[in-house]
């Protein structure tokens, strides 16, 4: 089992950038896909980004690809998501998620396939 927490969410202008983070405790991290969504008011939560246990496969969100960066730190138990060149419609709380690896070793990129959650973290991007 992994516990989820965000942070370093906020409030930044059209064109800024920001990176938020996903620290995990618990037990073999690196045997987790982490991906990120975000879930805009009134709006369903959807996918962003998704990275392998080992860091070497990642996957985007067209809406994101080319602005967004997803990366790990297993030694340090964290999970990133760069996101630069921000919009206003990039406005929403993200979440983090975790799913033990299968043994498909396919990396999820939708949010019923995750099994843990972090309480989410703020990002407002103002025009």
């Amino acid at each position: 089992q992994v516990q989820l927490v965000e942070s370093g969410g906020g409030l930044v202008q059209t064109g800024g950038s920001l990176r938020i983070s996903c620290a995990a405790s618990g037990r073999a991290f690196d045997s987790y896909a982490v991906g990120w969504f975000r879930q805009a008011p009134g709006k369903e939560r959807e996918f962003v980004a998704a990275i392998s246990w080992s860091g070497g496969r990642t996957y985007y969100a067209d809406s994101v690809k080319g602005r967004c960066t997803i990366s790990r730190d297993n030694a340090n138990y964290t999970v990133y998501l760069q996101m630069n060149s921000l919009k206003p419609e990039d406005t929403a709380v993200y979440y983090c998620a975790a799913k033990p690896r299968t043994r498909s070793s396919v990396v999820p990129t939708t949010r019923y396939q995750y099994d843990y959650w972090g309480q989410g973290t703020q990002v407002t991007v103002s025009s």
